[in-house]
């Protein structure tokens, strides 16, 4: 197999928290290549990332609206870079286990709007940002936080195994990481930990909203969906909008489907009424307490989200 067959393979079967990392991770190495460049030819290598990256001023913001999404793709250095996409890829491990790919998405992006609302919120609001001149945000971290506190608002009582620390309960990774932010305010990149808040006040509004079966990302879900329609080819795109007439065996044939979608809806009822009986039992005593037919089940049920 060729090298770029192989590519091509690792790229359709990743899963979409390995498909956020490859594009995070290339964007990063093509700015610092630009940065570089513009270092030996001693010319501004800002120039172009200063298109991309999100203000401060909302009246600059209106002239760039594409910086909300884009500035969560650039990051300031390797660590900043590093230590965001392993908090991503450890909690899309688990957050795609119980969740579809998509919800994954509008976690992530929800997140990165609402970092960058508060974010401008804050410099806009509170005096002690008055004095620093424009400020720029750039970093996925609020979107990194709304997964992670997503997923651990959906299972706070899951022990993980960390290097060091042995099993700790899923809630507490989540508290330190607030905490952190919080204390850290006064301590510089103010603006940035707001960011971070409003990006984990989202995932733990989610995940409670979902609890009670109101999913308050599905119009963003909506959105991205029709945008993808309208790169899709005409054929297909007619082909949806395409009128089908029914004959009598057709109605014959609605009505089987119908019976049948009944029993799939059956079939979906008690199947997430056992992964409800799971998360209880996840709740009380943990996921090492999960049988390894339970855990087999909660696996695929997670896939078929």
């Amino acid at each position: 197999m060729r090298t770029s067959d192989k590519l091509r393979y690792k790229m359709q079967t990743a899963t979409i928290t390995e498909k956020l990392i490859a594009i995070n991770v290339l964007v990063f190495v093509l700015f610092f290549l630009i940065r570089t460049i513009a270092f030996l030819f001693q010319t501004s290598g800002d120039f172009l990332m200063q298109w991309f990256v999100f203000p401060d001023d909302p009246m600059e913001f209106l002239l760039k609206p594409w910086s909300i999404i884009t500035y969560s793709f650039l990051h300031a250095g390797i660590w900043h870079i590093l230590s965001n996409m392993l908090i991503l890829y450890f909690s899309g491990i688990y957050f795609l286990n119980y969740f579809s790919p998509k919800r994954l998405l509008n976690y992530y992006f929800l997140g990165v709007i609402i970092g960058a609302l508060v974010y401008m919120a804050s410099y806009n609001l509170f005096p002690v940002f008055q004095a620093n001149g424009k400020s720029y945000l750039i970093g996925a971290s609020a979107g990194v936080m709304a997964v992670l506190i997503g997923i651990a608002t959906y299972i706070p009582n899951m022990r993980v195994q960390l290097m060091f620390l042995g099993s700790i309960k899923f809630w507490w990774i989540a508290a330190f990481l607030v905490i952190v932010d919080i204390v850290q305010i006064p301590m510089g990149n103010a603006g940035g930990h707001f960011a971070h808040l409003g990006g984990a006040a989202l995932g733990y509004i989610y995940t409670t909203q979902l609890q009670k079966g109101n999913d308050i990302g599905k119009w963003f879900e909506n959105l991205v969906d029709g945008i993808a329609t309208l790169f899709k080819p005409k054929s297909e795109r007619r082909a949806k909008m395409k009128t089908v007439y029914r004959n009598k065996t057709q109605r014959a044939k609605t009505t089987t489907s119908r019976t049948s979608n009944a029993s799939s809806r059956l079939n979906k009822d008690e199947k997430q009424k056992k992964v409800d009986a799971i998360l209880d039992k996840i709740s009380k005593s943990g996921y090492d307490s999960l049988t390894k037919a339970e855990k087999d089940f909660l696996f695929q049920a997670g896939k078929e989200d």
